[in-house]
């Protein structure tokens, strides 16, 4: 349970990109963080790098298993499905989602990501938020090679920007 469920295609290291960012905290639940993180109405209230979110299989803004949807990040527009979403238990919660760009016009520009969020409760009251992402994609390669990663820094505020929501 306490681990992120890779796809063999987005295995990290074997991808043209792979980001990993946690942070580890007090004062704040696995519960308050997951209702942040699953609200993509929220999403744009703390994290700056994610707008034009639309939910396509129901109305509302709560993400559920199989949900498909698209979101604007990084200056890319995604279509994205959630592929994991297992809602705190025992004090640890994951999801998941399969993200891709499709350019009909210059395939060089597809992107096809897998983003991955575990919580976890640990020992002393404090809570880890990991987020890994794995990419494949001229655009990942490109990113890869800036230092620093622009993926690394931009998920860096989504963590961040999460704890400030929940904790608020």
């Amino acid at each position: 349970m306490k681990t992120i469920n890779w796809p063999s295609m987005f295995l990290p290291g074997t991808t043209d990109n792979f980001v990993s960012n946690e942070k580890i905290v007090t004062g704040v639940t696995v519960e308050q963080l997951w209702e942040k993180l699953v609200d993509s109405s929220q999403w744009e209230n703390y994290y700056d790098n994610a707008d034009h979110i639309e939910l396509l299989d129901h109305a509302g803004s709560r993400l559920a298993f199989g949900d498909r949807f698209n979101f604007h990040t990084f200056g890319f527009p995604i279509n994205a499905q959630v592929m994991e979403l297992v809602a705190p238990t025992d004090g640890v919660a994951r999801i998941s989602w399969h993200g891709w760009q499709k350019d009909a016009a210059d395939a060089n520009n597809d992107l096809d990501v897998y983003h991955a969020f575990l919580i976890e409760a640990l020992a002393g009251k404090r809570v880890r938020v990991l987020t890994q992402e794995s990419q494949i994609g001229q655009p990942a390669a490109d990113m890869a090679k800036q230092t620093p990663n622009p993926m690394l820094n931009g998920h860096q505020d989504w963590l961040d920007g999460l704890v400030r929501a929940a904790t608020r």
